[in-house]
């Protein structure tokens, strides 16, 4: 039964075989499942992470107690009138007319309420220069944003009667507006040219339109798919915007991977000769193996984030587990059946000079055999001298690696994030510098059993008193009350204001010293604090704790999962050190730009000084996911020709350059898409995008292309070490490559077990 037609196990090349024998049967089961998942998700709605559940800690305590209180905060705008020069003060009538145009103009709007003099709130600056005209929006907070253009405007008039003052607004809804004016679309294009981005290279890739189609359109699939069931999930696990972008990309990385890496091998086996039939088959078996692996593992990795206890990253986990699911398993079912069907017109589109076989019959990119001339040159060097390519690789990404030991993490400011790009970042510093913490105060949600009882209002004025003396704020410290709630709102601008550092000194002061001292003194009396500077502590001690489990789950299934694919102890360590090298050069690299400035104006990110917060954990996750994709698909290859004959060293030269094409392929599409991220004008997005595409590309040339054939020909047969005391572990391999190709197996190793 030569010529690939022996029986084989294992749920890929089941699978596999199913499909090409049911090729209608299946691409109409996974057609049924995307729009079942679409129509069900649409008619069940999607649950929003709720502000309440988004952080833990007092700014989750405080949410809860404004959330079961019923009480919608109005979103807060602010109107800063400014002296230009030296010689204006607040109490001059020319100023005194510019605040009062300012309060009629805004309130006529009729899109808002409370408007509050400065000269009532004492919101005058310490050099008497500048005032704060305060007022809230009507209507829902969330939606401000749509409404507050009437009111921006009208402000605008009354600035072109005064231009000797400086009169400008800033507030929630205003900032909202900004934002949304100046780069809502930068997500929607950035999500929509990754698509283009990643079929162009794959035209490049594979030569050929409807080759080309097909893991895109498997990808957008898998997306759409999983849309439907995230609006299903959301009943239990409550849903938001970010986890949507990042399942996006997710799914796009390994949908087109998926595919790439059964289609490339299909490819292969039709023209090294096999039958169509044998082609598919051997492509189930081998590459079919290799994606289940690398899924099944990626979604551990992904699930490493239900563990933060944060509501936002419980999401994205959830959201980017699900699309590598159904990736995978339309990867290994709807593929072979496609591919079944189409045939040879899956070259059908041929574009001239781009298509494999003209590029070999030019001495192009290949060897007639699979085999990147590239690739076998870099391993010739490699094998040649494992232990200077170790030791030079190494070295240089642990170099690369260096500066992430002095990463500092923190939620960006306004100008951090957005620099001087916007003149509402010009805004929020003259604020600051004015009032110090006025645009960010924090908030403390006093609740008792009686708001207006005589020692809950002395505990306030005492706390109003004692936040100023303590050196904590400057005031002014403004107290709301919701008397039918038993609610008090009392805002406190922190010393330090953007500086979060010293703001955050600013916070320890209220939360250890002045609370307790007067609040903390009356029985019944709950008093969390929160706000911008509150929250990013909160977010920064829960994300803290989430680290270690975080990343002692990720790496001990990981581990589990590569042992028992692998049957080799060696390989499954290698496999985790190699990756957490990568995520480390990768950290290094991050550092390197945003928070040392190295080489920073390349990417317009001049001036950041940090991280921010949730980076580097959902990197660790992401990456640590993407890595195995490439190593599961490369070490496959070098395990399966060690398994048909060849010796260790001549089956890492097999295994490496019969992938180096498929995976610079997946790469550099990798590279392309989220290099679009780093595009954007927030910095937070540029920091993920760099990130990424610095470590993809790194993983898929130091790492698979030097740094793993190095080590393995280091170690030679130790890389099948696989003690005798674990064969009672399940055995997963199923070595489906073996039986597919008729191939006697090698000799076995000492304490290996070779076949099955």
């Amino acid at each position: 039964m030569g010529n690939g037609e022996a029986r084989v196990r294992g749920i890929a090349a089941r699978a596999g075989g199913w499909s090409a024998r049911h090729r209608w049967a299946a691409v109409g089961i996974w057609v049924l499942f995307v729009v079942l998942a679409m129509g069900l998700g649409s008619a069940a709605g999607s649950v929003e992470v709720k502000e309440s559940d988004q952080l833990g800690g007092e700014t989750h305590t405080a949410a809860k107690i404004i959330e079961d209180a019923g009480i919608d905060e109005p979103a807060s705008e602010t109107v800063l009138i400014q002296a230009k020069g030296a010689g204006v003060r607040a109490t001059d009538a020319a100023f005194r007319a510019a605040v009062a145009d300012v309060m009629k103009a805004v309130d006529g709007t009729g899109k808002v309420t409370d408007v509050q003099s400065p000269y009532d709130t004492n919101t005058l600056s310490k050099d008497g220069h500048s005032a704060l005209v305060q007022f809230d929006m009507r209507g829902d907070a969330d939606t401000a944003g749509d409404r507050v253009e009437p009111v921006l405007k009208a402000v605008a008039d009354v600035q072109k009667d005064h231009s000797e003052l400086r009169i400008e607004e800033i507030g929630g809804a205003s900032m909202n507006k900004t934002f949304d004016d100046a780069f809502g679309d930068d997500f929607q294009k950035a999500e929509l040219s990754a698509v283009p981005v990643a079929l162009g290279i794959l035209l490049i890739a594979f030569g050929a339109l409807v080759a080309a189609l097909l893991p895109v359109a498997l990808a957008i699939t898998a997306i759409m798919a999983t849309m439907g069931l995230m609006g299903i999930v959301s009943h239990i696990q409550p849903m938001d915007d970010t986890a949507s972008s990042v399942m996006l990309l997710v799914g796009l990385a390994v949908g087109v991977d998926y595919c790439l890496f059964y289609l490339r091998r299909e490819r292969e086996e039709r023209a090294a000769g096999r039958s169509p039939e044998a082609a598919l088959r051997i492509a189930a078996a081998t590459s079919g193996r290799a994606i289940i692996v690398s899924g099944v593992t990626v979604c551990v990795a992904m699930a490493g984030m239900l563990f933060t206890g944060l509501a936002t990253f419980e999401a994205m986990g959830l959201a980017s587990l699900m699309v590598v699911a159904v990736a995978m398993v339309g990867s290994v079912t709807v593929l072979p059946a496609l591919l079944s069907l189409l045939g040879e017109r899956v070259e059908k589109g041929r574009i001239p000079f781009l298509h494999p076989d003209k590029r070999r019959r030019n001495g192009g990119r290949g060897k007639g055999n699979g085999e990147s001339r590239f690739w076998t040159a870099v391993l010739k060097v490699v094998l040649a001298r494992p232990a200077i390519s170790l030791l030079v690789a190494a070295g240089a990404l642990l170099a690369v690696a260096a500066p992430a030991l002095g990463m500092k993490t923190q939620n960006l400011t306004l100008d951090q994030e957005f620099g001087d790009s916007l003149p509402i970042v010009g805004t929020y510093n003259r604020v600051n510098d004015a009032f110090p913490g006025g645009s960010d105060p924090a908030e403390v949600i006093v609740r008792a059993k009686d708001i207006n009882a005589a020692d809950v209002k002395s505990a306030l004025a005492d706390f109003r008193a004692l936040a100023i003396s303590s050196g904590a704020s400057r005031g002014p410290v403004d107290i709301k009350l919701h008397d039918a709630e038993n609610i008090a709102f009392v805002y406190v601008p922190l010393v330090g204001g953007s500086d979060l550092d010293k703001a955050g000194q600013s916070l320890d002061k209220l939360r250890d010293e002045v609370r307790p001292a007067t609040l903390g003194k009356v029985d019944g009396v709950s008093a969390p604090i929160t706000g911008q500077v509150a929250g990013s502590k909160d977010f920064n001690d829960q994300l803290a704790g989430a680290v270690a489990p975080v990343f002692a789950f990720v790496v001990v299934f990981a581990f589990l999962l590569m042992l028992l694919s692998f049957r080799s102890l060696t390989i499954a360590i290698t496999s985790i050190v190699l990756n957490l090298l990568s995520v480390g050069a990768a950290y290094g690299i991050l550092v390197a730009v945003f928070q040392h400035g190295w080489g920073a104006s390349l990417v317009g990110a001049e001036g950041v000084g940090a991280i921010i917060t949730w980076l580097p954990l959902f990197l660790f996750v992401i990456l640590f996911g993407l890595s195995m994709d490439y190593h599961v698909f490369v070490v496959s290859r070098i395990r399966e020709a060690r398994l048909r004959g060849r010796t260790t060293k001549d089956a890492i030269q097999h295994g490496v350059v019969t992938t180096a094409g498929v995976v610079t392929s997946a790469a550099v599409i990798m590279v392309a898409v989220f290099a679009i991220f780093g595009t954007l004008s927030m910095q937070s997005m540029k920091q993920m995008g760099v990130g990424l595409a610095a470590a993809v590309l790194i993983d898929a040339t130091i790492i698979r292309g030097v740094l793993l054939p190095a080590v393995m020909a280091l170690l030679g047969e130790s890389n099948w070490y696989f003690p005798k005391w674990l064969n009672r572990l399940p055995d997963l391999t199923h070595d489906e490559a073996t039986k597919t190709l008729s191939s006697p197996p090698p000799p076995a190793v000492e304490g290996e077990r070779v076949g099955v």
